[in-house]
């Protein structure tokens, strides 16, 4: 099993450390736990940033990165977290504990969470940034103003307080935006994984089936593989696939519909995203066929844009040229084409982006423009490509037999230097293809 290394995690702080300067500190929390019901709780899912300079993936845990006055001293990595409890333990399941926070997961220094409001004003003394995630959950924002209030108490002591608070997302989002070839290999698995199950996905399929049905199937492909899903799976059947984040998923799905499926799982904590439209009886219609071909033209093209040196925006400026030149040629839209995309009258049919980052989580971080221009793509960025139209059931503007039509065709792709690498490719996407696997 394909996993990172505590190497990994620690050329993450060794670049954090070099980022933050002389005299600094870095505190970052990892997520809390969520209720789910009364009693109930979700299960626990680290923070995607603290996990990406940890590896650690426990609740109640804080790091803090502090460098000193000079390069030569370095930096000192500590961990808070959770004591060993045998009778928690019991209950909940193994703890690392300050023990195991340092021989297992490679801190310098390693202190019982409860130690945390006493420790860290000792560490908070005498530096002159204060690095930290500003918002990311507001009883922590007040716990830390509280801190750096206490630190600079004890001027008369002739400590100081940090004299500047930095937004630590600044770095890390930079950080996390470029991938390295072993987080690529971990985005693949997971896109394999995905992959599979939308194959499982049609070749089960069948009229009468209920959407929660095929979802399980997806499912069962995630959980056998150790993963869970990266985000509320959609499985829209009919018109129910002109609702793009539908996620009710428990309706009826019907012969002669298409069924649309915007599925894919997280391995090891990181994320793959992949949408597929496929005929319940496993033949398209003349008309599903000929929207689902411009469709699937607009996003090879898309994928094709998505080159080092191409702006973030250019795919989406080449989806919206041959998606409003196929729906008129197809007669859903009138007029000239040029006007059409400066009104952005097509938003009529096609209503989104044609794609987000992806990594640790499946609306990934990272700026999206720089000095107000779109980014240009850089090597190791990773982008979904997902166009789609989607004609309502109820648009009386709309031949009746375009009604209730929805399609999207999403992929993940990888910028290299060589091109495009499309990650989630182990699925099957064009018409041909899509009918002879589920015809077997």
């Amino acid at each position: 099993m394909k996993k990172l290394t505590q190497a990994d995690f620690q050329e993450r702080r060794d670049i954090l450390a070099g980022e933050m300067g002389l005299r600094s500190i870095a505190i970052i929390a990892t997520s809390k736990e969520a209720m789910r019901n009364r009693d109930a709780d979700y299960k626990f899912r680290a923070d995607s940033s603290f996990f990406y300079l940890t590896g650690f993936a426990e609740p109640e845990a804080v790091a803090v990165i502090e460098t000193f006055d000079s390069e030569e001293d370095g930096y000192t990595y500590s961990l808070f977290c959770r004591e060993r409890d045998r009778e928690m333990e019991i209950w909940h399941g193994y703890r690392a504990g300050v023990d195991g926070a340092v021989d297992d997961y490679e801190a310098d220094e390693a202190y019982a969470i409860d130690l945390l409001d006493e420790e860290i004003l000792e560490k908070l003394q005498n530096k002159d940034k204060l690095f930290y995630r500003i918002g990311q959950q507001a009883d922590f924002d007040a716990r830390v103003a509280k801190w750096i209030a206490a630190a600079g108490g004890e001027s008369r002591k002739g400590a100081s307080a940090p004299a500047q608070v930095i937004q630590l997302d600044r770095i890390v989002d930079e950080l996390r935006l470029h991938k390295s070839e072993d987080e690529l290999a971990l985005m693949q698995l997971a896109s394999d994984i995905s992959a599979e199950a939308h194959t499982r996905a049609m070749q089960t399929v069948k009229p009468g089936m209920m959407e929660y049905a095929l979802e399980a199937e997806l499912n069962y492909v995630f959980g056998k593989n150790g993963c869970v899903p990266s985000y509320n799976s959609i499985v829209g059947g009919g018109e129910n696939g002109c609702i793009l984040h539908y996620v009710e998923n428990n309706k009826e799905l019907k012969d002669g519909d298409l069924v649309l499926i915007d599925a894919a799982c997280e391995y090891q904590l990181y994320a793959s995203d992949i949408t597929r439209t496929f005929p319940v009886n496993g033949q398209f219609s003349p008309e599903q066929k000929a929207l689902y071909n411009v469709v699937l033209d607009a996003q090879l093209a898309a994928i094709d844009a998505v080159r080092i040196g191409n702006s973030y925006k250019e795919p989406h400026h080449v989806v919206v040229r041959i998606l409003v030149q196929g729906l008129l040629d197809l007669g859903i839209m009138q007029g000239n084409i040029d006007e059409i995309i400066a009104a952005e009258s097509f938003r009529q049919f096609y209503m989104h982006g044609t794609g987000h980052w992806l990594g640790m989580d499946v609306h990934d971080v990272g700026a999206y423009k720089q000095d107000g221009e779109w980014r240009a793509y850089e090597e190791g960025m990773v982008v979904t490509v997902e166009p789609g139209l989607y004609i309502a059931p109820d648009d009386e503007t709309v031949d009746e037999k375009w009604r209730g039509i929805g399609i999207r065709i999403e992929d993940d792709v990888a910028v290299t230097k060589a091109g495009p690498r499309v990650l989630t490719a182990a699925v099957v996407k064009s018409v041909e293809d899509i009918e002879a696997l589920m015809a077997n």
